[in-house]
């Protein structure tokens, strides 16, 4: 169902805004509803340079961890309906590595909820370089909290989850979403290819690797991992993200290849965490969030930290992708929370809700 643009003006006028603040040098929004697209809008370049090449539908982003739910979270979804007691298996079972007393009782759930006690980063790029070093910092790392009795949101716990997954599906990472990202419309996928690097929004210049990124993922610990990992990796276009979108409201309303009906229904379901406004993967509606004031109470969604954000409204059957790349040529603004809450508030206004 496509809507009359003119009612988005004020929508493309805040985002045309934004980019001429420096609030992001690239920004590309899609709305859509469970039949498709409604309204598509590109602004900026993808840098500030006088002669960068402008930003356009077909640009592809760093996604950071919208991965946590477009990757990690849809294919835990495909490991609960092989197993309808996944959720509750204890971390302990799986690992034999995952010792004491504090952490035995940590479940598969508890990591989706971002309730298992780890703390939410290390700098584990400093000093582990692949997927058995990360684990054994990982399994060593204390818990910031008592498991199941706050939300602590956690880089750390989904990184652990995308090693469990990979055990459990029987195959690494990035040809696990494979089968996710041929059913999408537009390219989206870990490590993007190195001659389509120039035409992917940039992110920061890293002290780190010492050079802009562009094309290469800006997590430091999902790139000491290969650049596929269950809590940063993804790239892909406005379209590929709402395509993503669309699917999760039809899903909502039947069965479909990304899952059955309650299955998206549990995952979309606020966990009974003290405080805590996780679902399973996902964050759900509050009036302080990034999605705004205006969604339904069941609307779900995610942010990324490079400037990303997808939110999916059932009740209102709305979605709204918008795609930046907020940290170039440094992470230092702070603008993208002002952003994210305006343009939901401007969405829903323009489709009268």
């Amino acid at each position: 169902m496509r809507v009359d643009a003119a009612r988005f003006a004020p929508v493309a006028a805040r985002l045309r805004a934004a980019v001429n603040a420096h609030v992001t040098p690239a920004a590309v929004l899609e709305v859509g509803s469970a039949t498709g697209p409604m309204f598509q809008f590109a602004t900026g370049a993808l840098t500030y340079a006088v002669d960068a090449l402008p930003c356009t539908l077909e640009t592809v982003f760093d996604l950071a961890s919208l991965t946590k739910v477009l990757a990690t979270a849809s294919l835990a979804m495909r490991a609960v309906e092989q197993d309808a007691h996944w959720l509750e298996t204890r971390v302990a079972d799986l690992l034999p590595e995952w010792r004491g007393a504090d952490r035995a009782p940590v479940t598969i759930r508890h990591l989706l909820e971002h309730a298992s006690g780890l703390p939410a980063h290390a700098k584990l790029f400093e000093v582990a370089r692949d997927r058995r070093e990360f684990l054994a910092r990982i399994v060593e790392c204390p818990l910031a909290v008592e498991p199941g009795t706050a939300s602590a949101y956690s880089d750390l716990g989904f990184i652990l989850l995308g090693f469990l997954l990979e055990s459990e599906l029987g195959a690494p990472l990035d040809r696990l979403f494979e089968s996710i990202a041929s059913r999408l419309d537009g390219p989206i996928g870990f490590n993007p290819a190195a001659s389509v690097a120039s035409v992917i929004a940039p992110t920061e210049s890293d002290p780190w690797r010492g050079r802009v990124l562009q094309g290469e993922v800006h997590d430091e610990n999902a790139a000491a991992l290969g650049g596929v990992a269950g809590h940063a990796g993804l790239f892909g276009t406005a379209r590929a993200v709402g395509s993503f979108g669309q699917t999760v409201l039809r899903t909502f309303a039947q069965d479909t290849w990304l899952s059955r009906r309650e299955t998206i229904a549990m995952f979309a379901t606020r966990s009974t965490v003290p405080g805590s406004s996780r679902a399973l993967g996902w964050d759900t509606m509050l009036p302080t969030s990034s999605c705004g004031t205006r969604m339904s109470p069941r609307a779900i969604g995610h942010t990324g930290f490079t400037g990303t954000s997808l939110w999916i409204d059932p009740e209102n059957d709305v979605y709204v992708a918008l795609l930046t790349n907020r940290v170039h040529p440094t992470r230092a603004g702070d603008g993208i929370q002002a952003l994210r809450r305006e343009m939901h508030d401007a969405v829903m206004a323009a489709l009268g809700d």
